[in-house]
């Protein structure tokens, strides 16, 4: 069930924002409910909590992500 995934990654995200895999896989959800501009925030968000822990791994998939939205 795809809307409890992204209900279940948003309360993660909520207990520990700096868990960067989370937004990444949060996005893909929202993605594949057809929620893009969610999805991309999600990224977006994701992208910044990247630049606060230095992992530059998920960085990259979250801007690969994000950029395939267009």
């Amino acid at each position: 069930d795809l809307e409890t995934a992204v209900s279940e990654f948003k309360t993660v995200i909520a207990n520990d924002p700096n868990y960067c895999a989370a937004y990444f896989h949060g996005g893909q959800a929202l993605e594949k409910l057809g929620r893009t501009a969610d999805a991309a925030e999600l990224y977006r968000q994701g992208i910044d909590a990247t630049r606060r822990t230095g992992d530059a791994h998920t960085r990259s998939e979250l801007e690969g992500a994000l950029a395939m939205l267009g």
